[in-house]
């Protein structure tokens, strides 16, 4: 009689080990690198202008838009989504939509200076 008593705890018991060594066992783990990083390139964009611009560049017949350059300032922007070696159009329009100041055939390739005007 004893014996058929101990067997729920024992079956329990035994359940329990059991969780607690796979829960607590050694588990593979993947360790991979990050992406390699793409060529880096930029405008280097002085705008000596009275008003802001808005900062384009042309790849494909597509505008992308950049960033607006504030009046009499100079700013880095990152060209993201094109590789080194693309050749754009960098193009500037002031925010009032007057002026379009334009760079064409400009091979990607660190960083570009675009002086306006």
């Amino acid at each position: 009689m004893q014996l058929n008593s101990l067997r729920p705890s024992f079956i329990a018991l035994a359940a329990a080990l059991t969780l607690t060594s796979t829960a607590c066992a050694p588990r593979q783990v993947e360790v991979r690198t990050a992406p390699s990083a793409a060529t880096s390139v930029a405008l280097q964009v002085t705008n000596t202008l009275q008003q802001a611009v808005n900062v384009y560049v042309t790849a494909a017949g597509q505008d992308t838009f950049l960033r607006q350059v504030p009046a009499n300032s100079t700013q880095i922007v990152p060209v993201q989504g094109l590789p080194a070696g693309t050749t754009v159009t960098v193009k500037a329009v002031t925010i009032d939509g007057t002026s379009t100041y334009r760079k064409d055939n400009v091979v990607l390739s660190g960083t570009y200076n675009f002086h306006l005007p």
